[in-house]
């Protein structure tokens, strides 16, 4: 089943209809169209450019994996590509689902390479706003950016709760240094991720705003501008939490160095003490006559001693709190 929608005069007038039926509702005029390629091969790509006067440049694009986030501006058309993110809540991992669209005077062709983007959510944000559909492809193109990067801003919000649990994991009562390692590796890498997509989308909000592009026209420009304030909002967030995640790093290292330190004493104060009866029974055990041998009274001092050092170093190493 095909997902595509016509608008006429600002109403919803067909969608899901056959692909074929494209040419018929653009033939009347003011209607706008909104055509979705899943995974499309090369054969459909070259007959929805033909339809609708693609560049071959921006064909190529649609149909290569991973490109960069982008706006291609064309004589007849705009080409864009964009990310949708998700956040598993319990890896830490951030996953990104590529969208391309074609951006022409009465059509916005979305080209999608897997199922994982949610078209669904973007229909959504139309069924949402009708009374924009009078705005044609700018509406429709605004309701695609708009869903994009509110993902973008919600994978932001997990990150930020995700690090806040990093952060009580941290300074927990008991150490756990390989879930914070891998915890705080995991979040590092997904914002690296998210930067990538984040980033490049104040370019596009940029170029789309222009007015000599004719995209959007003045009464859609707050709606964009809106979008716009939510990427650099996104972006700003997503840099803050680079930073975070890196304090949180080098913090806990130095957490792991102070209870280095911390043991290092406690061992190094118990063998002190360990070190009194050691040398006290060493002596005692000279085969060699000495004041006190074969005497109990010299087994009384010897052990007294051991006692009293021992509970002497005790109480000096209590009070410096290195045991």
């Amino acid at each position: 089943m095909p997902h595509n929608r016509a608008y006429r005069a600002g109403k919803l007038v067909a969608k899901d209809f056959p692909i074929p039926d494209i040419s018929d509702h653009l033939k009347v005029e003011g209607t706008v169209v909104w055509l979705d390629l899943r995974d499309p091969d090369p054969k459909d790509l070259a007959r929805a450019a033909e339809e609708f006067g693609l560049h071959a440049l921006a064909v190529e694009d649609a149909l290569e994996a991973h490109q960069r986030p982008k706006i291609d501006v064309y004589a007849s058309h705009s080409f864009l590509n964009a990310y949708a993110v998700k956040l598993d809540p319990e890896t830490g991992e951030l996953t990104s689902h590529e969208v391309a669209a074609f951006v022409t005077p009465r059509a916005l062709i979305t080209v999608r390479k897997d199922d994982d983007f949610d078209i669904s959510g973007i229909e959504a944000q139309w069924d949402a706003n009708p009374g924009l559909a009078k705005h044609g492809v700018g509406f429709l193109l605004y309701g695609l950016l708009d869903h994009v990067v509110d993902e973008h801003f919600a994978a932001v919000q997990e990150l930020d709760e995700d690090i806040e649990e990093l952060e009580d994991l941290l300074f927990g009562d008991r150490p756990h240094t390989n879930a914070v390692e891998r915890r705080s590796f995991e979040l590092r890498k997904s914002l690296v991720l998210l930067r990538r997509v984040v980033l490049p989308m104040r370019e596009v909000l940029n170029t789309l705003m222009r007015r000599d592009l004719g995209v959007v026209d003045e009464e859609m420009m707050p709606y964009f501008q809106d979008v716009y304030d939510h990427v650099l909002r996104a972006h700003e967030w997503t840099e803050s939490l680079r930073d975070l995640v890196a304090t949180i790093r080098e913090t806990h290292l130095t957490i792991q160095g102070n209870r280095l330190n911390l043991i290092m004493k406690k061992v190094t104060s118990w063998a002190a003490i360990i070190a009194v009866p050691t040398a006290i029974t060493g002596y005692y055990g000279q085969n060699l006559p000495y004041p006190g041998f074969g005497q109990e009274w010299g087994f009384a001092i010897s052990s007294g001693a051991i006692a009293v050092l021992s509970l002497m170093l005790y109480i000096l190493f209590r009070r410096k709190d290195w045991i």
